[in-house]
């Protein structure tokens, strides 16, 4: 299976630690993985106003990088660039009249975009087309012992529209935890937003949301913390530096993208894990449960 790649920004430097894992593990898998060409910043957000139609240029300008490869299939890895992306598209789909405009905006493009292109979060790849039944078959390393909170945080399930599973109580990290050998541990604080961008100017608040989302994943037993999304592993990881600080009581946990521990689980070499990107050192965890 061949698959068209989006990357997004912050896999090219803060974030190394998802991609590099996650092309050792497709590599384990058999997928080919083809990046986008002449790809740009996804955004970041999508515009709720209806008519500020130029900030959706970024996101369908990758798009047609898509159709420029010949492809009418994307798969993204970050959970902002997958919310960014598929909104915008499924704005246009919706509204012919906004895709014209759009088109006549970029002008200068050779392919005029038809919204035809699907987007695909890593997981919807694993899930759907790779399918758990065949992942499972390809792991050499269960992680026996190892107890995961997984943190979904806002966008892969919200809206419900283009949400991946559901939007109250989404399973799909947690059948995948089970698949890698893991024991997915459930916490009330899962789809709670982790502070998002107010950690540029207001990191007491994203300091008091990791104190909660970690604390209750703490409290239900967990080693680690799984998460899909570079801003909320800098949140409920890095910030943790701060949130200690606020909270003396809290102790540090282990972050790790849901990617690492299916390298871990299909036996990729450590290097393409990069746990020297984490403030909280995943190893000693890790070696604990005979893992690394």
């Amino acid at each position: 299976m061949k698959i068209s790649y989006y990357p997004g920004c912050t896999l090219k430097n803060n974030a190394k630690n998802f991609e590099d894992s996650t092309l050792c593990s497709l590599n384990k898998l058999g997928i080919q993985v083809e990046e986008l060409p002449r790809w740009n910043c996804c955004g970041t957000v999508f515009s709720l106003a209806t008519d500020d139609l130029i900030h959706h240029l970024a996101p369908l300008r990758n798009l047609i990088r898509v159709k420029e490869s010949n492809s009418d299939k994307v798969m993204t890895l970050c959970a902002m660039c997958y919310n960014t992306l598929k909104r915008a598209n499924e704005r246009v789909k919706s509204d012919p009249e906004s895709l014209d405009k759009i088109n006549e905006f970029m002008y200068r493009e050779k392919v005029k975009y038809k919204g035809d292109v699907k987007i695909l979060h890593l997981l919807e790849l694993l899930r759907d087309e790779i399918k758990f039944e065949t992942i499972a078959q390809q792991v050499v390393k269960p992680l026996k012992g190892l107890k995961v909170a997984n943190y979904y945080g806002c966008l892969l399930v919200r809206p419900k529209e283009i949400g991946l599973d559901d939007v109250e109580n989404p399973t799909i990290l947690e059948t995948l935890t089970t698949v890698l050998g893991a024991v997915p541990i459930d916490f009330p604080y899962k789809t709670e937003c982790c502070g998002a961008y107010q950690t540029v100017d207001k990191p007491d608040i994203v300091a008091e949301r990791t104190y909660q989302i970690l604390t209750s994943a703490q409290s239900q037993g967990a080693d680690i913390v799984a998460v899909s999304c570079p801003l909320c592993a800098f949140n409920l990881d890095h910030r943790q530096q701060h949130t200690v600080k606020k909270y003396p009581e809290f102790k540090h946990i282990p972050i790790l993208y849901f990617t690492q521990l299916l390298a871990i689980a299909l036996g990729c070499p450590e290097e393409a894990l990069r746990f020297d990107l984490h403030y909280v050192d995943p190893k000693p965890v890790l070696k604990e449960k005979g893992l690394i």
